[in-house]
Parts: structure tokens; C-alpha cells; sequence
């Protein structure tokens, strides 16, 4: 669902390297949507400013002295950082390092996109826009490999329900739908949203359980009770 506000987004910039950060700003200086209001070093100064800021996304180098990417991000996703509408900040990871333990760690702490430092400048704004709008956002690189990953691994076993927790309600509602029999394109016209960002989620939920694949995701979602064999199916009508 598509947040609704008025004004700008606001967008925190969190690098420990001046020059990246100041780049970073630069880029989104010229969007008229987007509105940089605060610059951090380190993680634990990047909690501090979500709290008086309220960023509605934060870009986040996944390492930084002290506390890095990864540790600020599973502290933003918790409960105590909702504003009064059950809101908390979204976490872009934005890395010079093709990493996958840092892609699975910051994805599971919460983090709603993934992106190379070396990705085009274009995709920045780009990315901010979807994660302000609920959406999430995963550098093609780094999808292809997570990809490669999952298919590799064996038979998984039933997630906890710590991970089950680790989901957004957005993540929930995509899974429920998964299975339920849809299809990535009509879970993109039952949630109205695109089609990339359908696949993007269920990445997300794949990463976050540690699943291989969409059999495994739906045998997941009857484990955990978070479908019953007899819940009625989704209307399949829903129209923008």
C-alpha cells in the first residue's frame, strides 16, 4: 500500500566517509520529492537521529565504526522506533562490498533494500522513492546471487518463530498470498504495486527464513500458522 504524506521524504544519510555522504546529498539535491534532513557517521549517531529527525528513509553504509549498518538497522526495526502510526524508518544498506553474509544480515535485521555503491546514480532517488512508498529495492547483482544461493542449499528447515517475526506486515501479507495458490503477477494486482516489487518482497522473505524457494515459502506459511488449510482465499477482483 502506498504511503501517504504530505511534503517531502525525508531521507537520513548515514557514511562514516565525508565525501561519500556529501555525494550521496548532492544527488538527491535536485529531486523535488526528497529532502536530505540530517548527515551521521556511525551507527549509534544514526539512532539518534532517527528518534528527532523521523526520516522516512535512511541510507545506510553497512559498515561504519563502532556500530555498523547492520546492528543501527535491527535496532531501527524494532518496536520502539514505531511512530504513532506503526511506522518506522526504512533502511536502504548502501555498500562498495559485493558481500552475502553482509546482504543476508542486513536484510534479515530489517532492511528494506540493497544497493552497490557502484550502482547508477538514477537508481538512487529511485530506490529512496520505492522504499518510501513500502516498497523495497535489490541491486540486480545481489538479487542474481541470492538467487544462485537459495537454489543450491538444502531442504530447509520450518522457520522459528523469531524469524516469522523478522517479516513486515507487507512481507506477511505477500506470503499469505504465496500461499494461497497467486501468482507473482496477481499478488502485483491484488496489492497494487509492480510486478518487480512482488519479487523483490518474496527475495526478502526467501532471505529472511532462510528458504530456498517459493515450495518452500508456502510449506512455511502452513508451518508457522500464519495460514490455516480452511482461511477463505484472497479476492482475486481487487481492482485499483
Amino acid at each position: 500500500m502506498t504511503t501517504q504524506r504530505t511534503g517531502p521524504t525525508r531521507v537520513l544519510l548515514a557514511d562514516d566517509e565525508p565525501l561519500v555522504r556529501g555525494g550521496l546529498a548532492m544527488l538527491l539535491h535536485f529531486e523535488e520529492d526528497l529532502s536530505v534532513v540530517g548527515e551521521t557517521s556511525d551507527g549509534a549517531e544514526t539512532i539518534e537521529q532517527a528518534i528527532r529527525l523521523r526520516p522516512h528513509v535512511i541510507v545506510m553504509d553497512v559498515r561504519m565504526p563502532g556500530m555498523d549498518g547492520v546492528e543501527a538497522t535491527r535496532r531501527l526495526a524494532g518496536d520502539a522506533f514505531m511512530d504513532d502510526a506503526g511506522h518506522t524508518s526504512a533502511v536502504l544498506i548502501l555498500t562498495t562490498f559485493h558481500d552475502d553474509e553482509a546482504v543476508y544480515a542486513a536484510l534479515r535485521a530489517g532492511a528494506s533494500g540493497f544497493m552497490l555503491k557502484n550502482a547508477a546514480p538514477s537508481e538512487l532517488a529511485m530506490a529512496v522513492r520505492a522504499l518510501a512508498n513500502g516498497g523495497a529495492w535489490l541491486d540486480p547483482a545481489v538479487a542474481r546471487k541470492l538467487l544462485t544461493d537459495f537454489a543450491d542449499r538444502p531442504h530447509a528447515a520450518p522457520p522459528t518463530p523469531e524469524e516469522m517475526r523478522l517479516l513486515t506486515p507487507r512481507e506477511r501479507e505477500v506470503l499469505i498470498l504465496v500461499a494461497h495458490g497467486l501468482t507473482n503477477h496477481a499478488i502485483a494486482e491484488h496489492l497494487v504495486v509492480a510486478h518487480a516489487t512482488v519479487r523483490t518482497h518474496l527475495g526478502r522473505i526467501l532471505v529472511k527464513l532462510g528458504l530456498r524457494d517459493r515450495a518452500q515459502a508456502v510449506a512455511a506459511a502452513y508451518k508457522s500458522g500464519l495460514i490455516r488449510p480452511d482461511d477463505p482465499p484472497p479476492d482475486r477482483m481487487r481492482r485499483p
